[in-house]
């Protein structure tokens, strides 16, 4: 599923359910982070993190421990770029060599309303109202899970490239719902890539099997394009 809106030159993996034990080929590193969590958090850990090393293999990258940052983003070998999500139904994750990416951001989500009270909380007057007019023209997907996907895409770009937090705030995503793309906006100065500044992303995103997912990719011969 992820696959499908990213390009050949980053590896995907993705599994819709988890098929193996807790802990299951982490490394001791790994396994000392999750020992005290609880059983589901484990199997999702576990899981990411097999895909992870499976789509490192396809580069030829020999596996290692991923262990998160103080912000939870996983910390990838030199010359590798990569992105994880796990939702309910769902784990994925890719990765891609850095002389050709510069970042990857991924996020799967359940294709359904988000809960009450959060439209608000992760999205602007611009965007709910881009909502509205969508669900109405173009009915069949949960754009306001669509846009929060996005955003946590967005995030996962953003972070490794700024080292600096993106509140939901500071970036505007317009759904496009026949491409299936989406462009973000940054409502705040971007960072700048081998001299380029990057003032928005765009990305792409699909609906299937009760799922929707988002995907971010920033090739290093471009500031902001999907390639």
């Amino acid at each position: 599923m992820i696959g499908e809106v990213l390009p050949a030159a980053v590896a995907a993996e993705a599994a819709y359910d988890d098929g193996r034990e807790p802990g299951e080929e982490l490394f001791p590193q790994e396994k000392a982070l999750v020992a005290n969590a609880v059983p589901k958090r484990q199997r999702e850990f576990t899981t990411v993190r097999f895909l992870a090393r499976r789509a490192m293999r396809r580069l030829g990258q020999r596996p290692v421990p991923l262990l998160p940052n103080r912000r939870g983003a996983p910390q990838w070998p030199e010359g590798i770029v990569g992105s994880m999500t796990h939702c309910d139904g769902y784990r994925a994750a890719v990765v891609a060599r850095s002389e050709g990416t510069v970042a990857l951001g991924i996020d799967a989500e359940p294709d359904a309303p988000l809960p009450e009270g959060v439209l608000d909380v992760v999205t602007l007057p611009a965007e709910r109202t881009r909502i509205a007019s969508l669900t109405e023209r173009h009915p069949g997907v949960s754009y306001d899970r669509l846009i929060f996907s996005a955003k946590e895409s967005v995030f996962k770009v953003w972070y490794p490239l700024t080292g600096r937090e993106l509140d939901f705030s500071e970036a505007e995503i317009d759904i496009d719902p026949v491409e299936r793309t989406f462009q973000a906006r940054l409502l705040v100065p971007g960072p700048f890539v081998n001299g380029r500044h990057i003032g928005e992303f765009q990305g792409r995103w699909i609906a299937d099997r009760g799922l929707v997912a988002t995907a971010i990719h920033v090739a290093s011969e471009s500031s902001s394009v999907f390639h």
